[in-house]
């Protein structure tokens, strides 16, 4: 660049002298149109001669100005470079002559696309954030299926394999999206589904949509709990109903006979109101568990904790519940329990008490024998106290030991009916614990009795 200008202004300058020259053989001639030839051709080889030595100085004149201006014009070809490389920090430092107002004019250029950048990158990280902070997967595509990105509940739930740049269908093999996006590409429209095989024992909402830019965004929500929630108040429903339906059948059949036989010996009828009575009482029992386990379920369940000491607890258990077993001919026992403090709510406690003792009663000791005992006590494990009701029954098999702390589940049905049992005793006992913040278990060996513990958190 510096030879093209040098050259240009060397240019200039010979025309310049080329034009001195003309002008100064015009003026000759006009002033001495009769003098001699020799002084004519003098005084031009004198001008001639004067532009020469002009020339010459102007020689290093026009280099300097030839370095200055590509110096200048150097830097501000490198500060394009940069700001086109994305460092939008370059500046052009101004010297106040001619070219100063262009310098001036592109940094501030810079500056403004510096903001603009910043601003852009502010928000984007912003919106990064955000889906970030979402429950909801989301993941973007191109026009051609590729990922552009996707938040980092998406990453949970796909694992290593998605990534940008890669291949919506080798990141992910669940057909349900995979039909989604691509119906979304293809017609331009809003597409859902549901997938249950993106993720293990999870279930999935697909919403998938067009993006103007090219390309589609799918979100997916979890509705795993929303699933669990609806198929437990199915089962619920028809738990209650099934539980109901047998008494009540018993109910109606025994009063459809006493009404269609008035003539029927005492004898019968006693008997037939007996059955009444039982299932009456049966019903009775059901409904008071379920508003029991309704309380404890509800949102408004509050605890009237107290500070208590784990012997006190079992001791005030032993005393109030001694009733229960009195006539059954079966022994409650202490077992022991250490002096720690635990925050309880003593009501809820005895409910607690009373539902695992009366189980143990139903289940575990079954007819009264001499000898017979139910054992009630505590151990310290850790920061918590674990309490236990011990049975010397026949125990539980193992495979229903997960499983029976949930609602209207039963190890044997038929003998739970006819002791009169609804199958909510457990679970009333597993909320109430967890509402105390504790957790409840079982173990048992065939043969050998079962055993029930639950944990406090040990206070202060």
């Amino acid at each position: 660049m510096t030879r093209k200008v040098f050259v240009k202004l060397l240019g200039l300058f010979a025309l310049l002298l080329v034009f001195h020259t003309a002008v100064m053989v015009v003026v000759f001639r006009q002033f001495l149109p009769t003098g001699p030839a020799e002084v004519f051709h003098r005084l031009t080889r004198e001008a001639l001669l004067s532009g020469m030595i002009a020339l010459a100085a102007a020689l290093p004149l026009a280099a300097w100005v030839a370095l200055t201006i590509t110096g200048r014009l150097k830097q501000v070809v490198d500060f394009a470079h940069r700001v086109a490389a994305g460092d939008l920090t370059a500046r052009l430092h101004t010297k106040g002559d001619e070219l100063s107002s262009m310098e001036t004019a592109l940094n501030q250029t810079a500056e403004r696309l510096g903001q603009s950048f910043a601003e852009i990158e502010n928000r984007r990280q912003e919106l990064a954030a955000m889906l970030d902070s979402m429950q909801e997967g989301v993941v973007a595509v191109t026009a051609e299926g590729q990922v552009r990105w996707s938040n980092a509940v998406m990453q949970r739930i796909a694992g290593t394999q998605i990534r940008a740049g890669r291949a919506l269908v080798q990141s992910l093999r669940d057909p349900d999206l995979l039909a989604c996006v691509k119906g979304a590409l293809e017609t331009g429209s809003v597409k859902t589904g549901r997938s249950s095989s993106l993720a293990p024992g999870r279930i999935f909402e697909i919403n998938a949509a067009p993006l103007s830019s090219g390309g589609a965004i799918a979100v997916l929500h979890d509705v795993t709990r929303i699933e669990t929630a609806e198929r437990s108040r199915r089962d619920f429903i028809a738990n209650v109903s099934h539980e109901l339906r047998t008494p009540l059948t018993s109910v109606q059949g025994y009063v459809e006979t006493l009404i269609e036989s008035p003539e029927m010996k005492p004898e019968t009828v006693r008997e037939f109101l007996t059955v009444i009575q039982k299932n009456t009482r049966r019903m009775s029992r059901l409904t008071e568990d379920l508003l029991a386990l309704a309380g404890v379920e509800s949102p408004d369940y509050k605890l009237v904790r107290q500070p208590m000491r784990a012997n006190a607890l079992v001791q005030d258990a032993i005393e109030s519940l001694g009733g229960l077993v009195m006539d059954s001919g079966v022994d409650l026992e202490n077992a022991g329990a250490p002096d720690a403090p635990v925050q309880a709510d003593p009501d809820a406690m005895t409910q607690v008490f009373g539902n695992l003792i009366e189980n143990a009663m139903k289940y575990g000791a079954g007819k009264a024998e001499p000898g017979q005992k139910i054992r009630v006590g505590a151990a310290r494990v850790g920061s918590e106290v674990e309490f236990f009701v011990q049975d010397f029954g026949p125990g539980i098999p193992s495979e229903h030991l997960e499983r029976i702390f949930e609602r209207f589940y039963r190890v044997d049905k038929a003998r739970s009916r006819d002791t009169g049992g609804t199958g909510l005793g457990l679970s009333i006992v597993a909320q109430i614990v967890h509402a105390h913040g504790g957790h409840v278990r079982a173990e048992s060996e065939l043969g050998s009795g079962a055993t029930f513990f639950f944990t406090l958190p040990i206070s202060g």
